[in-house]
């Protein structure tokens, strides 16, 4: 998977360096359905929903722990941010996904379209996916 590293991300956007593929799950889907969905990859952590491609939400796995019933609705758990836009200075998203445990951070359009998600390397160093 491609890496760009953060010091050569100066005047690169959020949408430069996002994921070029990332997955979207939909709003109906329950607490079970995606505690399998983080369970199917190590890579997995952060779960985006969208309805009709504008964004309604994310989950990490911690979110999903405990004695949840399996059927109801995760987007009900969800958060709708932080988000970044895609234009917004790769830096910035840098700077938003290492306040997450995910270390990932949904790029959401002005409209509220969900474009993908910057995440950064374990070591910190890099935006991995891009």
């Amino acid at each position: 998977m491609a890496r760009t590293p953060l010091d050569e991300a100066g005047d690169l956007t959020a949408a430069d360096v996002i994921h070029s593929r990332f997955s979207a799950l939909p709003t109906d889907a329950t607490v079970a359905q995606v505690r399998d969905w983080f369970a199917a990859s190590s890579h997995r952590r952060m779960a985006l929903f969208a309805d009709h491609g504008r964004y309604a939400g994310s989950l990490t796995p911690d979110d999903l722990s405990g004695d949840l019933d399996p059927s109801r609705p995760a987007v009900r758990l969800a958060r709708i941010g932080p988000t970044v836009a895609p234009d917004a200075p790769a830096r910035a998203g840098y700077e938003l996904a290492v306040t997450t445990r995910a270390q990932r951070v949904p790029v959401v359009s002005h409209d509220g379209t969900l474009i993908g998600v910057i995440g950064v390397t374990d070591d910190l160093a890099a935006f991995c996916g891009s």
